[in-house]
């Protein structure tokens, strides 16, 4: 596994949360009485669904470009996949910056997610059964133009990721247990960067779904093991293809790693809107099906959850609100 990461020092989170402030306020994290009935613990969400653009990915994508800004390297278009989030941090980022975005997701993306990222100016491209095969295209895309391709995995963008890791373990220092869902890892991997900048006792526990185990699989192995997408829900988990330098930190920086399967996302996406009256996409709700996978072990413990985004489809919430 790559070992050339370095994580971003607690000095660098600071300055890039200066960064991220001048877009919107730090987001809120709250002890939810009901959750915490439920898990059995108490239990703490932070509310990265209350960005401007209903996820967390928003913060890298304001790093990622004002570290080309200040080098003088902003190009003049960038190329970027995804399967919704880190297209809308790219598209509103680009968009500030005066830079032509192009974004390619799979076929059969999300309608409103693609709705989401043209408002932001972005031309999109439908290429590909998967994200892994969308990002293969955005590089030879990129490489066709002579544009600059952002990946999905990048120091910059871990840095900006890693902000609100540190508005939440700043806030809770009694946390004992925090849950983060991996799609391609930069939200894991900034927790981990977080929690050792602050010196944290908390443990972090990686998510992946169970129906995109390349992350589990690839910790097991000690090496990238691709392995097939079949979710249906978890669309911002749906990786193909491990990242090896996010595979490094999070083989050092995690406790351990829970598979959790649609349904218990399903069932964890209901609770959160039981229980508080937020929305929440698959992958958003995936750390709270985590945690309540593991509900005996957490009684009387401070835990919590990230609620990475609720970008999911009005029809597609609305399914798993009315199935039990």
């Amino acid at each position: 596994m790559s070992s050339e990461f370095v994580l971003p020092t607690l000095s660098e989170i600071e300055a890039a949360a200066t960064v991220v402030y001048r877009a919107f306020a730090p987001t809120p994290q709250y002890r939810w009485a009901l959750l915490s009935e439920r898990l059995g613990a108490d239990c703490w969400v932070k509310h990265e669904n209350h960005t401007p653009v209903g996820a967390f990915k928003i913060r890298g994508g304001l790093t990622f470009f004002d570290a080309l800004a200040r080098r003088g390297a902003l190009p003049r278009e960038v190329i970027s996949a995804t399967r919704g989030n880190h297209g809308q941090s790219i598209g509103w980022a680009a968009r500030a910056h005066g830079v032509r975005c192009t974004i390619v997701v799979p076929r059969g993306n999300s309608p409103e997610k693609n709705a989401a990222m043209r408002a932001l100016g972005v031309a999109l491209i439908e290429h590909g059964d998967d994200f892994t095969a969308a990002a293969d295209h955005a590089r030879q895309l990129a490489a066709e133009r002579g544009a600059l391709r952002v990946p999905s995995f990048d120091r910059d963008l871990v840095l900006g990721v890693a902000t609100y890791w540190l508005e939440f373990l700043r806030a809770l220092p009694q946390l004992d247990v925090a849950y983060v869902p991996i799609g391609l890892g930069s939200g894991a991997c900034a927790a981990v960067a977080a929690k050792r900048a602050l010196g944290h006792a908390v443990r972090l526990v990686g998510v992946v779904s169970r129906h995109a185990p390349t992350y589990a699989l690839s910790l097991a192995a000690g090496r990238v093991v691709e392995a097939p997408v079949t979710t249906r829900l978890a669309d911002g988990m749906a990786v193909r293809r491990a990242d090896a330098q996010a595979l490094a930190v999070l083989a050092q920086g995690l406790d351990h790693m829970v598979q959790v399967s649609d349904d218990e996302v399903a069932a964890a996406m209901r609770a959160i809107y039981t229980d508080t009256h937020n929305v929440a996409e698959g992958a958003g709700a995936a750390a709270l099906a985590a945690a309540l996978q593991e509900r005996p072990t957490l009684r009387g413990r401070c835990v919590g959850v990230a609620l990475t985004g609720a970008n999911v489809d009005a029809d597609a919430f609305a399914e798993t609100l009315s199935k039990k």
